[in-house]
C-alpha cells in the first residue's frame, strides 16, 4: 500500500472539543430516553395523560435515530475521511454530504429537545426548563427575535448563500489551508442545515405558526435546484477550480480535474436524492392524512345541484 495513503487510513484526529460534545449529546439524550421510558411504563394514574403523550416520543427508534446521527458526525469530523479530504475533493464532499445531508435530519427526526431536557439531573432540568419557559414564551422578546431570524425563507437563503459561497475557489482554498476556518466551514454547514431540517422535521421548539406538509414539501423541494447547479457545474468543469489540490499528493490515480469532476457529481445525485427522498417522505405523509378525512354524506354531494356544479356551496 503507498505510505502516504496507509498513513492517512490511519489518522484518526481525535478531537478533544468534538469528542466531549457528542459523547455529552449522546449520553443525556439516552438518560432521558430511559428516564421517560420508566415514566411511560410505570402505569401510576395520578400521570396518566402525561405518560400516555410521552410514550408516543419514547420509542426506541428515536434514541437509533439520534445515536446514528451523531455516528455520522464523529464519521465526518474524526475519522480518516476528514484526512482523505484535505487530499481529495470528492471525500470532501462525502464529508459535506454526512454534515449538511445525513446526520442532521437523523438528529432532529429523534425530537432531541425533550429527552436532553430530562437527561439532566433533576435540579438542573427544573432550572434549565424554566429558562427555556421563559425564552419561548408565547410575548417573550427572544421567541419573536428567534422566529424572525429562523424563518424558512430565511434560513433557505442563509442555506443557499452557505452552499455556494463555500465552494467559491477562494474560500474553498482558505478552508483547505487554514484549520480556524475549515472549522468555520463545517460549523455553518451543519448549523445551517440544522435549521433547514428544523422545519422540514418539525421537531420542537416549536415557534413558527403552523408549518404544513405542503409548506415542507416546497420547502425541500426548492433547496434541489441551488445543490443540483453547484454539482453540475463542478461535474462538467474542464478545468480545476482548487489550487490547493494542485500542491497535495495524487492519491488513487485520481488527477485533479477528475477528483473535482467525481466530487461534483457526488453532490449533485446523491445530494439531490436526499433532498428528494424526504420530499417523497413528506408527500406520502400528505396522502395518507388527505385518505383519513372523512368522506362527505351522499345528501352533501350527490344533490342535483352539487353534482351540476361540484365545489361550489349551495
Amino acid at each position: 500500500m503507498d505510505p502516504v495513503l496507509k498513513a492517512i487510513l490511519l489518522s484518526w484526529d481525535w478531537k478533544f472539543e468534538v469528542i466531549i460534545v457528542l459523547a455529552l449529546a449522546g449520553t443525556l439524550y439516552s438518560r432521558g430516553w430511559w428516564q421517560l421510558r420508566q415514566r411511560s411504563s410505570n402505569g401510576a394514574r395520578r400521570y396518566r395523560r402525561s405518560i400516555r403523550s410521552r410514550w408516543r416520543l419514547v420509542v426506541p427508534w428515536r434514541l437509533a435515530s439520534y445515536w446514528a446521527g451523531l455516528l455520522f458526525v464523529a464519521l465526518a469530523l474524526l475519522s480518516p475521511i476528514d484526512a482523505l479530504g484535505q487530499q481529495l475533493f470528492f471525500m470532501h464532499m462525502v464529508q459535506h454530504l454526512l454534515l449538511i445531508m445525513i446526520a442532521p435530519p437523523l438528529l432532529l427526526i429523534a425530537n432531541p429537545l425533550p429527552f436532553l431536557l430530562w437527561g439532566l439531573p433533576a435540579s438542573w432540568r427544573r432550572k434549565v426548563g424554566g429558562l427555556f419557559s421563559q425564552a419561548l414564551h408565547r410575548d417573550s422578546g427572544f421567541r419573536r427575535w428567534l422566529r424572525t431570524l429562523t424563518q424558512p425563507g430565511i434560513v433557505w437563503m442563509l442555506w443557499v448563500v452557505s452552499l455556494i459561497g463555500w465552494h467559491d475557489p477562494g474560500m474553498y482554498n482558505a478552508a483547505l489551508r487554514y484549520e480556524w476556518v475549515h472549522n468555520v466551514e463545517h460549523l455553518s454547514f451543519f448549523i445551517v442545515s440544522m435549521l433547514l431540517w428544523w422545519h422540514l422535521t418539525g421537531a420542537g421548539p416549536r415557534v413558527h405558526k403552523q408549518f404544513g406538509l405542503l409548506g415542507r414539501i416546497g420547502l425541500v423541494m426548492s433547496v434541489v435546484p441551488p445543490n443540483m447547479f453547484t454539482g453540475v457545474v463542478l461535474s462538467f468543469a474542464t478545468q480545476g477550480y482548487y489550487s490547493y489540490y494542485e500542491s497535495v499528493p495524487r492519491l488513487w490515480g485520481f488527477d485533479v480535474l477528475t477528483d473535482q469532476q467525481l466530487g461534483g457529481v457526488i453532490m449533485w445525485v446523491p445530494g439531490s436524492m436526499m433532498y428528494i427522498i424526504a420530499a417523497l417522505i413528506l408527500i406520502g405523509r400528505y396522502l395518507s392524512q388527505e385518505d383519513r378525512k372523512p368522506q362527505l354524506p351522499q345528501s352533501e354531494w350527490a344533490s342535483e345541484k352539487s353534482v351540476a356544479a361540484p365545489g361550489l356551496k349551495q
